[in-house]
């Protein structure tokens, strides 16, 4: 077993991508979903094998595939677990793994910098969600579904169910499908952006008239050329940005079960 440790932003990928050149049976991420995405966007070969210890903030990719949080049976799970196929989107060309965002929720990741979040965890995106109300100004966003138009306040685009830890705004997501789901906010404002989080926190967007999911395999969303898209929590583009379902796969070790748990 070698150890490496992460520095600074972009180790974890260039860690994975060096590695494919050795003779290893898996590469295991400690830490959170960030440093997922950096790894999945490092490794290339299909037949790659990824352990997760889940130590970030949210750690929603840990949420999906229901893994357990003491380290001792991460571990057992490692040495034993089974493990799954799971698809890969890809935004301008950079992978993600749980979501991706446009509105309301990216611009609190952009609002949310990383010595806050080292310093008080959750509580600096629920901080800047509280603040973001009336701080972030409304925009409409162009996106285009397979080649069907809609106009939107936000939309976040879904692989897996769970979002922002073990809450869902895509119930039937999943990560064995290639498809994904797009969940569309259709009206702008402070209010209606602190009534869909409310709707979420609750899990009642799906009696919300103005939000819908429309699953797709090619997103375009288009608007003011500086808003942030962000990828599993992290700021990873700038509008416009081109969203494709499965661009490639990984082998995640998980239960035997986490392929068909809710």
């Amino acid at each position: 077993m070698t150890v490496r440790p992460t520095t600074a932003p972009g180790d974890a990928m260039q860690i994975a991508r060096s590695a494919q050149s050795e003779d290893w049976d898996a590469i295991v991420g400690a830490g959170g979903d960030g440093t997922i995405n950096e790894i999945v966007n490092g490794l290339d070969a299909p037949g790659n094998c990824l352990g997760i210890f889940p130590l970030g903030t949210a750690n929603v990719l840990a949420s999906e595939l229901d893994l357990p949080r003491s380290t001792a049976d991460m571990a057992r799970l490692i040495a034993t677990g089974a493990t799954e196929k799971i698809h890969l989107p890809s935004l301008n060309e950079k992978r993600f793994v749980m979501m991706a965002g446009v509105g309301f929720d990216a611009k609190v990741v952009a609002a949310v910098t990383g010595p806050v979040k080292r310093r008080i965890g959750k509580l600096a995106y629920i901080w800047k969600t509280i603040t973001g109300f009336k701080r972030f100004s409304s925009t409409i966003y162009k996106i285009e579904i397979d080649g069907v138009f809609h106009s939107v306040a936000s939309a976040v685009i879904a692989n897996g169910h769970y979002y922002g830890g073990r809450f869902s705004c895509a119930p039937d997501a999943r990560l064995w499908s290639p498809a994904l789901h797009v969940c569309l906010f259709e009206k702008t404002g402070a209010w209606n952006a602190l009534r869909y989080t409310v709707g979420l926190v609750l899990g009642r967007l799906s009696r919300y008239r103005d939000v819908s999911i429309i699953v797709g395999r090619s997103i375009r969303i288009e608007g003011n050329s500086h808003d942030p898209a962000q990828g599993d929590g992290d700021i990873i583009a700038h509008l416009p940005v081109e969203i494709i379902a499965d661009c490639g796969s990984v082998n995640v070790i998980c239960t035997s079960n986490s392929a068909t748990s809710p």
